[in-house]
């Protein structure tokens, strides 16, 4: 829409009438009429004309959203606009002022180091996934909450339903299991893969 000229149009009185009445014809008549002065206190306060644009837009519609509210007793059409106006304003500043503090916020944070994962720990990992799966699907399952999900004995038995002894029981064999594959694997004696370290 182009704002047109403020002078022009049917009086003040019908048109706010039709506007507060739902008349989608009132809603492009107020535009042009008062679009303008809608705009220029948009731009008297932000720097950005695009802001501006956009709360013109936002009055509008929020304007049209509410028009219920509108009392012609209490002022007229172009002032509860305005209203509107200003409020809009104090929002979008405040989310420029928001979207300020987290730029400079980030500008004022340390480059950070260059890293990437451990490729022992990724090859450890591998290797831990690959003896798992030979094992059997109770004991496997039991030491993969434990060690890759990081959960207590007894946070397995509670979110498995499995009773903690029968817990601790699958975990000691399936770990007994994995140490007899590496120590035939040829791994040094009392050496395990990253991430077996005990279980709890």
């Amino acid at each position: 829409m182009t704002a047109g000229t403020p002078d022009t149009g049917p009086p003040e009185d019908d048109l706010a009438d039709r506007f507060r009445a739902g008349d989608e014809t009132a809603l492009r008549e107020a535009y042009d009429r008062y679009g303008r002065a809608v705009f220029h206190l948009a731009t008297s306060t932000l720097v950005n004309r695009a802001d501006a644009e956009d709360v013109t837009q936002a009055a509008f519609v929020a304007a049209w959203m509410g028009r219920e509210t509108f009392d012609p007793s209490k002022g007229s059409l172009v002032g509860w606009l305005l209203g509107i106006t200003r409020r809009k304003v104090v929002d979008r500043l405040r989310v420029v002022a928001r979207e300020t503090r987290a730029v400079e916020t980030v500008r004022q944070l340390p480059e950070p180091e260059p890293t990437g994962p451990d490729p022992d720990r990724v090859v450890d990992r591998l290797v831990v996934a690959d003896e798992l799966a030979r094992l059997p699907a109770d004991q496997r399952r039991m030491l993969e909450l434990a060690f890759f999900d990081d959960l207590t004995h007894q946070q397995i038995a509670t979110v498995t339903g499995v009773p903690l002894g029968t817990v601790k029981s699958h975990i000691r064999r399936g770990m007994a299991s994995l140490k007899r594959r590496w120590e035939v694997d040829g791994a040094a004696p009392g050496t395990q893969p990253a991430g077996l370290s005990g279980a709890r």
